[in-house]
């Protein structure tokens, strides 16, 4: 008898029934959401032109209804989060894109910075667009707000920056278009004092609740534009507002009416990623670093894993 006992618990072991629990692939949704870009900064000649509104990052989600990513068992997967734009570092000088966010195949492109040419105005490319700043003096052909959706995914992960139509004499200030937002285009402007507004951003509840994210900011003037809805930064200061932590909201442009110091736009807010496993799959999920986030949440099919990113690491399935 003890020796068919011995027998037998090394063939179980051998076969794998230890008891334990097997790692097996699992199907999640995602959202990811890549860092706002920077308000325009005024420019330093005349310091009436005002800086156009950061775009918002990059937004690409599965959730609800898209295609699944498979976490392959016993696997880890980096996540990265991508910074928001980062403000000027002095008069004349634009600040930066936002940074992108990626998990697995998605790479979420980082928001265009607002009008990065000082001289043409013209709003930079990203996820969405960088709006762009009006002239004073002379009569320029419009000056177009930075493209969305740069590189191209489908469906689009962003909208353009708005552009701008006014000119005006010398000496009098102009306003600047908002940054373009998951779901709309930055506004545009066609006058010289009020900024345009953020393009609005998208809501999205792969959370267990209902947030809105990646709001473009809005367009300097000698009175502010508002934020788009979903971080966006609002203008109406020297330097504007700073797109919201983990929303991809892109910055406010820098506004005032005539010369202002300091010069620079706001920074752009930096982005998030979220995993959703179904059911009781995501068990087995674990994040890094502790920073970030596993919580359950109430689901169709039952208790759903939430992962939330706010700083770049990995997934273990284990």
């Amino acid at each position: 008898m003890p020796l068919n006992s011995t027998r037998g618990a090394g063939s179980a072991k051998g076969f794998g029934f230890t008891g334990g629990k097997a790692s097996i692939p699992i199907d999640v949704d995602y959202l990811v959401v890549a860092g706002g870009g920077a308000g325009g900064t005024k420019y330093i000649r005349t310091d009436l032109e005002q800086g156009g509104g950061g775009g918002a990052g990059g937004y690409r989600t599965s959730f609800p209804g898209g295609t699944k990513i498979t976490l392959a068992a016993k696997s880890t997967t980096p996540i990265t989060v991508g910074g928001g734009g980062t403000t000027s570092p002095g008069p004349g000088v634009n600040g930066t894109n936002g940074e992108d966010s990626v998990f697995s195949t998605i790479t979420s492109a980082g928001g265009g910075v607002g009008c990065v040419d000082t001289f043409s105005g013209i709003g930079n490319n990203g996820g969405s667009g960088g709006g762009s700043a009006s002239w004073t003096g002379g009569s320029p052909p419009a000056n177009l707000g930075g493209l969305g959706n740069t590189p191209p995914v489908s469906p689009p992960q962003g909208n353009p920056g708005g552009s701008a139509f006014a000119t005006a004499p010398i000496g009098q200030a102009m306003a600047a278009s908002g940054g373009g937002g998951a779901s709309a285009a930055g506004a545009n402007v066609n006058q010289t004092t009020t900024g345009g507004d953020g393009g609005a951003g998208s809501a999205n509840s792969i959370s267990g609740s209902s947030v809105t994210y990646a709001g473009g900011g809005a367009g300097g003037g000698a009175s502010g534009g508002t934020g788009g809805a979903g971080g966006g930064g609002p203008s109406g200061g020297p330097t504007g507002t700073a797109g919201t932590t983990n929303t991809g909201g892109g910055g406010g442009g820098a506004g005032g009416n005539g010369p202002a110091t300091p010069f620079a736009g706001a920074a752009g807010g930096s982005g998030i990623v979220i995993i959703r496993a179904p059911g009781l799959a995501g068990a087995s999920l674990t994040v890094s670093p502790g920073t970030n986030t596993k919580t359950t949440s109430p689901a169709p099919d039952g208790a759903a894993t939430i992962l939330t990113f706010t700083v770049s690491g990995n997934i273990t399935n284990s």
